[in-house]
């Protein structure tokens, strides 16, 4: 048996290609996001990955629209959102694949 904690985490990643991690793949990414109200993430796109975001607490909103605990937001290569927690808020974000370098800010 292992034991870590999120804390170690870089911005709540645990599970992809990057250090450190808990099992180190570019099949997939797997984070624990908490966000205080009014935390803001600019808007960007994937190219090859497809993000799937789950609001485990709080409200965001995405794509211009609010989001609550229970919802699913599923991110597909080209779609670009920027993200904003409405309240505090904790989310499970999973990538697949792990894309190294799939991350593209859109221009204001």
């Amino acid at each position: 048996m292992k034991v870590s904690n999120l804390s170690e985490m870089k911005g709540g990643w645990f599970v992809g290609n990057f250090e450190p991690t808990l099992i180190k793949t570019n099949d997939v990414e797997v984070a624990v996001k908490r966000y205080k109200k009014g935390d803001h993430e600019s808007a960007h796109y994937h190219k090859i990955a497809t993000e799937l975001t789950c609001i485990v607490e709080g409200e965001v909103q995405m794509f211009g629209q609010t989001f609550k605990a229970g919802d699913i937001v599923i991110v597909e290569p080209g779609d670009a959102t920027d993200f904003t927690a409405l309240t505090d808020a904790t989310n499970v974000v999973v990538k697949y694949p792990g894309a190294n370098n799939d991350k593209y800010l859109v221009e204001e």
